[in-house]
């Protein structure tokens, strides 16, 4: 997390602008969902869309307006204990398997309560003295971001939760992207030697994304787009999910256990899979997506590839080349753990949690998807899940050694 500019009235307001946006965004996500909708858990991972409406107001409450805000009085204080995710220092919290059994409060109060923030935001802004806002505005731009995460975690969930009803219903109502030609897949070479990585400069950046440093790479090569829908089923057809030879251990076993036969949203049977458009035509030109990392390592082990490294992912989407399809398509899965930098320190206080807690058991994915709101992407991002997770809008793009 950077620091922002001077405390002008001008920087006031163009993060007030900013802040505006960010929530509207949210509320326009959620608009076509009914209350049961909102309501509505499918797994423990999962979280409803209501509580990432209200989640994500109760960040600015409890890091910004409670701590900085002088007589700020809470909406409902019980919000405190319902809505924080993992932040140890700031209290217990309700269970994450159980947000689903949150029917009280309603979606009504919960918009209420963002509203509440919203109007409270806007005044500390343009009241509070020049200190309180050098330490409150890297607090909401953080905020921004993070409820940006939660805007695609919005989507996601709910797109999962669908999935599992029978009527199938369309998260959006817009009409699917329109088909197109897949050009062959080319490979894209790139010189080893010594490379800089993480963020550089002033504009914002997680504290995950720093310190800049070097890496050593030997010379490699990348595709030069995303592996396809159609590609995916040759290696389905060609037995790749009967054959251990090309899975990790734990992955096998993962397919073992849940009977995996092809991406998440897939159905064989009839040649669909589920989209936030509801059920389409499974479309061979199309990048694929839902996939774990395991299934992702299957598939380069198949295609006699391997899965790119985060450093060499990052060297080349910074370098000018015509790699295609590194942001706003799927997220890419790394063969990198989800390890601090070297000389990483957490951001002091309760925002210490956001990151550095979870650098452990997890894989790193770069770019962005169709699903990430604009803006919210650069080539220094670090997302990261557990090597299992495919309900997440994941793909792969194939690496080899030179």
């Amino acid at each position: 997390m950077q620091p922002l500019a001077l405390p002008d009235a001008a920087s006031r307001e163009t993060l007030l602008t900013r802040y505006a946006a960010v929530r509207a965004h949210t509320r326009s996500l959620a608009a076509d969902l009914s209350a049961e909708d909102q309501c509505v858990q499918s797994m423990p991972e999962a979280s409803p869309a209501k509580w990432h409406q209200a989640h994500t107001s109760w960040f600015f409450e409890a890091l910004v307006l409670r701590t900085l805000q002088p007589g700020y009085r809470a909406y409902d204080e019980r919000f405190f204990f319902l809505f924080n995710s993992y932040y140890e220092a700031l209290g217990p919290r309700h269970p994450r398997p159980a947000r689903g059994l949150l029917t009280r409060p309603s979606l009504d109060d919960v918009l209420a309560y963002r509203a509440h923030v919203d109007v409270a935001v806007e005044t500390f802004v343009r009241g509070c003295d020049d200190e309180s806002w050098c330490v409150a505005a890297p607090l909401i731009e953080l905020g921004l971001n993070h409820e940006q995460q939660h805007q695609e975690l919005l989507l996601t969930d709910i797109l999962h939760a669908f999935s599992l009803n029978a009527l199938r219903p369309a998260v959006l109502s817009a009409t699917a992207p329109a088909a197109h030609a897949v050009s062959p897949l080319r490979f894209m070479a790139f010189d080893g030697g010594l490379r800089e990585i993480g963020h550089r400069g002033a504009d914002f950046a997680f504290d995950n994304e720093t310190p800049r440093h070097r890496v050593w790479l030997q010379p490699y090569a990348l595709a030069d787009r995303l592996v396809s829908c159609g590609e995916y089923r040759e290696f389905i057809d060609d037995g790749g999910y009967r054959r251990p030879e090309l899975w990790l251990s734990d992955g096998w076993t993962l397919v073992q256990a849940e009977g995996w036969r092809a991406p998440l949203y897939w159905r064989l049977e009839d040649g669909t899979h589920f989209t936030l458009h509801g059920t389409q035509a499974l479309r061979d030109d199309e990048p694929l997506c839902h996939v774990s990392f395991y299934e992702a390592a299957a598939y380069a082990q198949w295609a006699g590839a391997r899965l790119p490294t985060e450093a060499e992912w990052e060297a080349a989407a910074t370098s000018g080349t015509a790699l295609r399809q590194l942001f706003g398509t799927a997220w890419q899965w790394t063969r990198s753990s989800y390890d601090p930098y070297p000389g990483f320190q957490p951001l002091a206080g309760a925002v210490g949690e956001y990151n550095g807690k979870f650098m452990v058991g997890q894989l790193v994915l770069r770019g962005s998807s169709h699903a990430t709101p604009r803006g919210h992407e650069r080539a220094s991002y670090r997302n990261f899940f557990p090597p299992s997770a495919r309900w997440q809008f994941s793909g792969l793009r194939l690496a080899r050694d030179l």
